[in-house]
């Protein structure tokens, strides 16, 4: 039978499939940007042949929470961001979602410059005060949150905004008549109900008014997000150590938590007694932007690599990271390696070996093993290979490679 002609073969990987959490030994045929065919002894040819074995082969991650919409220079008081096409493809992420760096005032300069030039997917979360953190200022001020204007603008731009973001309301000050305590969340539910959108929370606890077990029991809807659910201002643990039980009645009210690892907002001491007792993130994030670049985020790589040796199956690592985050943000067009479906796909690598990772804290856990990306293809096309999988050998390079460009022969 003659064989049909496709772009790449990936041949001899354990190919991860995160909707039902397991992996099995298969070859991928990537072509014109799609997942053509996945199994053994596929009928294809291809252009380019990669051996991948010893690895694993997942549909293209999702960041869900980072901070991806660079202003240069950074005014006083905005949020110190990063390009997503110099951070992302190296993590095995393709699709970058942006939480709420801009307002609707920034949107559409933020579309302009950066979602349709970039070459990672981007989508974003509006925020609700109309400077975002372009102008961090603004998120203290109710008189900068416009529910109607921000749900019109999320629904003319449907394609590319996936919830409201509430971040930094008036953090350890006195609510008073003119900063009511649920301002900013009454505003972000109210404009995102608006657009039939989600809701991403980003929240500091203030007793008595202002308690995350309300939070998540009386303001919150089903399918709104509650991000950096580890950081340290949450009594995410009881006097005995135990998980309080208003975590677990609000994941069975369909809330959904977010790790939103950041800067300050991952500890050691919250993560590892909750994940034992079954309080984990429905989605993993890095919360990246250039603070944190240089560590204790550094990617989503790094980020899984410390739940990996937490103890949680990369198969659900996996799922944590694609088919979740799409289900969340009603995106079931991605992370899925279905035949047909656009072909972003990461190809990762488990190192053994000892190893530390830090938390927010500057506190340390031992670790056994890491995560490595060897390979990010985005809508087919091979956009990181650090590790020369496509190339060939230089001794044997095709004769194009010994020409010296500019001399005469």
């Amino acid at each position: 039978m003659k064989k049909q002609h496709a772009d790449y073969l990936l041949l001899g990987g354990t190919v991860i499939d995160p909707v039902c959490e397991r992996s099995f030994r298969a070859d991928v045929a990537v072509g014109s940007g799609r997942i053509l065919a996945i199994g053994t002894d596929l009928a294809y040819e291809a252009a380019k042949t990669l051996d991948v074995s010893g690895c694993y082969v997942t549909p293209g991650l999702i960041d869900m929470h980072c901070h991806c919409y660079p202003t240069f220079p950074f005014a006083h008081d905005s949020l110190p961001t990063i390009h997503p096409d110099a951070h992302m493809f190296q993590n095995g992420v393709t699709t970058a979602v942006d939480a709420g760096t801009c307002g609707w005032q920034d949107f559409p300069r933020m579309k302009q410059e950066l979602i349709d030039r970039a070459e990672t997917r981007v989508l974003a979360f509006l925020n609700i005060a109309d400077g975002g953190m372009v102008h961090m200022d603004t998120e203290d001020q109710p008189t900068h949150f416009h529910p109607g204007v921000v749900s019109e603008v999320a629904k003319a731009y449907a394609d590319d905004i996936v919830g409201i973001k509430s971040a930094h309301y008036w953090v350890g000050k006195p609510f008073d008549a003119t900063h009511p305590a649920w301002a900013s969340i009454d505003a972000t539910i109210e404009a995102a109900a608006c657009a039939g959108l989600p809701c991403m929370i980003d929240f500091q606890p203030t007793l008595p008014e202002r308690s995350y077990d309300k939070l998540l029991l009386e303001h919150l809807r089903p399918g709104d997000i509650h991000t950096h659910m580890y950081a340290q201002q949450f009594p995410v643990l009881d006097d005995h150590q135990h998980v309080n039980g208003f975590l677990f009645k609000a994941h069975e009210r369909g809330i959904r938590f977010d790790l939103g690892h950041g800067a300050g907002s991952f500890w050691l001491r919250n993560a590892i007694p909750a994940i034992a007792q079954g309080h984990v993130p429905d989605t993993l994030s890095t919360d990246l932007y250039i603070d944190n670049v240089a560590g204790p985020v550094i990617g989503l790589m790094h980020v899984m690599s410390k739940f990996l040796c937490m103890g949680l199956p990369l198969e659900r690592l996996v799922a944590m990271a694609t088919t979740h985050p799409a289900q969340v943000l009603h995106r079931p067009e991605l992370g899925t390696l279905a035949s047909g479906s656009c072909a972003d796909v990461a190809v990762l690598r488990i190192i053994d070996g000892p190893v530390h990772f830090a938390d927010s804290g500057r506190a340390r856990m031992k670790g056994d093993k890491r995560l490595c990306c060897m390979a990010t293809f985005r809508a087919g096309k091979l956009v990181y290979d650090p590790y020369a999988f496509s190339m060939p050998d230089w001794e044997t390079a095709p004769a194009p490679y010994w020409v010296a460009p500019g001399i005469l022969r």
